[in-house]
């Protein structure tokens, strides 16, 4: 049993992180958020320390440090705003923790490099959350394609549309200085499973960069690809909302669908489980996304009609 503490507490992940360490039976010893809204401890982790500055965890942390070995903490969960990442990772680091941290790892690629330098000077691990790439159907695409003797390029459409209320620009999330916008904060595991799905990206396009919207194309490797974002609810699709449902995630393969809405929120106890075995995800498996959706997200329009994903044809 490992000593867990987590940043972020209150935050809109930070559930799934306090489920998988407790059905991965751990311990959580101490949680800090700015917000007190974090009754939700008492469901997992009814002892765990609590506080609203970061300055007062980071002296906890430091002191069970050095009190003795089986008192200090082994991992620190990540989840707070996108922004702060890298400094919550090096904080973690720096008390001899490995960091598991909430997607993105970080916001602009540069900071990876630094954080790698850290890593080898503490001998600790960054860990990232892809959870994605622990989903039953898209194992079994990736298994069904590397399996191919001769691989052909593949025609990929890509939608996930998620709604959020007026909250959701108000917050830190609606800032791309601090989130990195919807395809960094909604869109950077998706990016992540198409590159390990298809390959490496050769060129890109984007047609559409709104706040609460993006579509582009990718060409992968093994893959071209239309990719549509959107947090609009007149996004979802007519029949979703006739059935109350607000959210749409479709994966088509040459017209075939694959089907991944289930377990979706499900995965993180399956990622902490990997990491607690030495199998973990970090800075090198999420460069590639970090980087392209950075490169989306400031690269110029294109407006190539050829490319675009069927709903912005409607």
């Amino acid at each position: 049993m490992e000593n867990f503490a987590i940043i972020g507490a209150a935050g809109f992940v930070a559930p799934r992180h306090l489920k998988a360490i407790n059905e991965t039976h751990n311990r959580l010893v101490a949680a800090v958020d700015p917000h007190d809204s974090v009754g939700i401890l008492d469901r997992y982790f009814p002892g765990t320390k609590f506080f609203t500055e970061i300055e007062r965890f980071d002296r906890f942390l430091e002191k069970t440090r050095r009190q003795s070995p089986g008192s200090s903490v082994r991992y620190i969960s990540i989840c707070s705003p996108n922004y702060l990442h890298d400094a919550h990772i090096r904080l973690a680091l720096r008390v001899n923790a490995d960091a598991i941290c909430e997607k993105p790892l970080i916001i602009n690629p540069w900071n990876l490099d630094a954080l790698s330098e850290i890593e080898h000077e503490t001998g600790q691990r960054v860990y990232t959350i892809l959870q994605l790439r622990h989903h039953g159907s898209l194992i079994a695409l990736k298994q069904r394609l590397d399996g191919l003797k001769k691989r052909q390029r593949v025609e990929v459409c890509l939608s996930y549309v998620t709604h959020r209320g007026p909250w959701y620009n108000v917050s830190w999330k609606g800032s791309e200085e601090k989130s990195g916008g919807i395809a960094m904060n909604i869109g950077v595991h998706f990016f992540d499973i198409l590159l390990w799905l298809f390959g490496d990206c050769q060129r890109y396009e984007v047609h559409v960069r709104e706040t609460d919207q993006m579509a582009g194309m990718l060409e992968l490797k093994w893959a071209d690809v239309r990719w549509f974002l959107s947090t609009r609810d007149e996004d979802v699709p007519e029949s979703y909302r006739q059935r109350d449902q607000h959210a749409f995630r479709s994966l088509t393969m040459n017209g075939e669908e694959i089907e991944f809405s289930g377990g979706f929120t499900d995965l993180h106890t399956s990622v902490y489980a990997s990491i607690l075995d030495g199998k973990g995800l970090g800075i090198v498996d999420a460069r590639p996304s970090i980087e392209l959706v950075y490169a989306i997200r400031t690269c110029p329009l294109t407006m190539n009609k050829g490319y675009f994903h069927p709903t912005l044809l409607k």
